[in-house]
């Protein structure tokens, strides 16, 4: 890696690390210190390694100067008596700053405690997947504008406010006791989903895929399979569903960065270490009697990564989508089974459950119509795939449905 794509990594890996430890060890109320520590050791790198070149350890150099930052702050006394005494004072257990603790075992630790407080259920979801981003993502608020489609003032004052409701609350920053864990799980798990279908289905003007969103939640969830205490079936299932679509992210585009449809994408493509981990954690999923959303989609994921377009793989993913919707309903779900109905049953089965959705507002809803109509009534396709074209919100999605009417003439 060149000297000048180096910071700009270690940004990403560590900056998250030394916020997580430091604001376990401050608590919320001072999260600001805890950001201002860590850009500020980055500023300093950046001065520092520029006329003295790179340390031989420049991680290690990183966590140094943290802590050094940490209590040279302490050692402010307006600072001290204004904001950190009375945090110290009514914490009988705190420990002295000059022990922050930057090992990769308590690295870890905090970051699955900041997982657990910033999903907590008093904020909003948008706010939790923030926070994700922004503490233990390692991302700029510019980045999380574009990631929303809202611009950097939006973006402040959603994290803002989500800090002042973190403080009110007096959310601690721990992992809950084991017999909490199952309840306070489906919010993380659910901000981990979120984060990525936000990178897998973007709705960004500039990427249809960004796959820097897909990564770090997977990493989110490789962090929760990794400890004991977290690593339950349906953290399992997650995983999984998440390595089957990554495993086709370099057939998904073409080189122009289109979207390939799933039938025409080149399947030699596909990376199959991705997808035999993903068999692997589904595997393990299978333990206890958890059945949750994320074992139905890794399951219906899982037939997708299979090749041979047979009716078998068909009616599995048919009755994935079945089960999924008695626990769970979701307009697109429902929309998608159309799409197994049909090629597992007919298209005539299919166009009557499709038309019973009436997702009028939904321009996958119109592509899907026209589709089911293709071959059949071209005209009246032709017409859904206008109608799609209209409510689509990409140019991408619009040249999508564009190449499918290409195909009626």
């Amino acid at each position: 890696m060149d000297d000048d794509e180096l910071i700009p990594h270690l940004f990403r890996t560590e900056y998250r690390k030394i916020v997580s430890v430091l604001c376990k060890h401050f608590g919320f109320a001072q999260i600001e210190i805890a950001e201002d520590i860590a850009s500020e050791t980055f500023l300093t790198a950046t001065q520092s390694w520029g006329i003295e070149g790179l340390p031989k350890n420049p991680t290690a150099w990183l966590y140094n100067v943290a802590k050094n930052k940490a209590k040279n702050f302490l050692q402010r006394k307006t600072i001290f008596d204004k904001k950190i005494a009375p945090a110290i004072r009514n914490a009988d257990d705190a420990e002295p700053m000059a022990d922050v603790d930057l090992s990769p075992q308590n690295i870890n630790d905090s970051q699955l405690a900041m997982m657990f407080a910033v999903c907590h259920p008093a904020l909003p979801q948008e706010a939790q997947i923030g926070l994700q981003l922004r503490i233990l993502c390692g991302f700029g608020i510019e980045e999380i504008a574009t990631a929303f489609l809202s611009n950097k003032e939006t973006i402040n004052k959603r994290l803002f406010r989500a800090k002042e409701k973190l403080r009110e609350e007096k959310i601690s920053i721990e992992l809950p006791a084991e017999t909490d864990i199952d309840n306070r799980l489906e919010p993380v798990l659910r901000t981990i989903y979120l984060l990525f279908n936000e990178g897998y289905y973007s709705t960004s003007k500039d990427k249809i895929l960004r796959r820097e969103l897909c990564f770090e939640a997977m990493r989110l969830c490789t962090m929760l399979v990794e400890n004991k205490a977290t690593n339950k079936p349906q953290v399992n299932a997650l995983l999984s569903l998440m390595c089957f679509h990554a495993s086709r992210f370099d057939a998904r585009l073409n080189e122009q960065g289109e979207i390939i449809l799933y039938e025409e994408q080149d399947t030699t493509l596909w990376n199959t270490d991705l997808i035999s981990k993903g068999a692997y954690f589904l595997h393990n999923a299978a333990s206890g009697k958890v059945l949750s959303k994320y074992h139905l989609e890794a399951g219906i994921a899982y037939w997708n990564t299979q090749k041979e377009d047979t009716k078998e793989k068909w009616e599995n993913i048919l009755q994935f989508y079945n089960r999924l919707l008695q626990i769970e309903y979701s307009p697109v779900a429902a929309l998608n089974r159309t799409y197994a109905l049909a090629k597992a049953n007919s298209k005539e089965d299919a166009i009557i459950e499709a038309e019973k959705l009436q997702l009028t507002e939904n321009h996958f809803y119109f592509t899907l119509l026209g589709e089911l109509y293709t071959g059949k009534d071209n005209i009246k396709a032709k017409r859904h795939f206008t109608q799609a074209i209209t409510l689509a919100k990409t140019q991408a999605d619009k040249q999508a449905i564009l190449k499918k009417m290409d195909k009626l003439s």
